[in-house]
């Protein structure tokens, strides 16, 4: 039999065994935050970027709906140089939109008026174009001059139209009725004042020819970033089972100390 102080000894450093080894889990799956407060279009972008470069990635949502976006500690400075590559995140442009904002003024000018309705008819341009097949993105660009009428040379009204499309889609082949499309849905602006810029977009593929690198621990296949952290959660539930069944085992057998001393007085003083 073992003695109480030898057991206590045992269970204190089991105990403590099993909370080194939750520190050890808790350390191999922390994370750090990468990025913070951003919309949730350029958010994912972010992420789908990182991902196709191997690293994972996680986005958690605030209460004002904006995301953060987390990655391991390990790979932090190789996912900052990813994203500077290509070009992530995109800086924040104002708007027209956004700088004559009425911000809950209850007098506006004539020229913050103009601007809202420019803004307003190109918004709505751009909304009609986008409805386009293979579009991806659609930007119209008004320039409305506001004429004197007693001048004798006018200024005239012109646009410029940029589109993202996927380059399976002919849209060079739509250009003239894009432009006739814009034309006629501002007042005073001509046909041959309409330019129309398209880029094509290839279809991105992942770095690994569009399959995953996969490997296999003990039967289960995992991605190769996560075959570390899944090995340390394994085998530290292992040894934290391993701890467990050690500190009850030597529980019962400090209770069967206690208890066989008691049933031999017994028998001794049976006749």
């Amino acid at each position: 039999m073992l003695p109480c102080t030898t057991l206590r000894w045992l269970t204190r450093h089991s105990v403590r065994c099993i909370a080194a080894i939750v520190s050890l889990l808790l350390l191999a799956g922390c994370q750090s935050d990468l990025y913070v407060d951003l919309e949730q279009r350029q958010g994912n972008e972010i992420i789908a970027t990182l991902m196709q470069h191997g690293i994972p990635a996680e986005r958690v949502f605030g209460k004002n709906g904006r995301i953060t976006v987390r990655v391991p500690d390990g790979r932090f400075g190789e996912a900052v140089r990813i994203l500077n590559d290509n070009g992530l995140p995109r800086p924040d442009f104002t708007t027209l939109c956004q700088v004559f904002d009425r911000g809950g003024g209850l007098v506006t000018s004539p020229a913050q008026e103009r601007a809202r309705m420019i803004c307003a008819l190109s918004q709505e341009l751009s909304r009609t174009v986008s409805e386009i097949d293979g579009v991806l993105s659609a930007r119209v660009h008004l320039v409305l001059p506001e004429n004197d009428p007693l001048r004798q040379q006018l200024v005239p009204s012109s646009a410029s139209v940029f589109i993202r499309h996927q380059a399976q889609f002919r849209l060079n082949d739509l250009i003239p009725q894009v432009k006739l499309l814009v034309a006629n849905g501002v007042a005073g602006l001509s046909y041959d004042k309409v330019s129309v810029i398209t880029v094509p977009v290839e279809r991105s593929e992942t770095s690994s020819g569009g399959v995953p690198e996969l490997v296999t621990l003990h039967g289960l296949w995992l991605h190769r970033d996560s075959v570390q952290r899944a090995a340390f959660v394994l085998y530290g539930l292992i040894a934290a089972v391993v701890g467990l069944a050690g500190t009850v085992v030597m529980l019962l057998l400090r209770q069967r100390q206690h208890v066989y001393p008691l049933q031999r007085m017994a028998t001794a003083k049976t006749p």
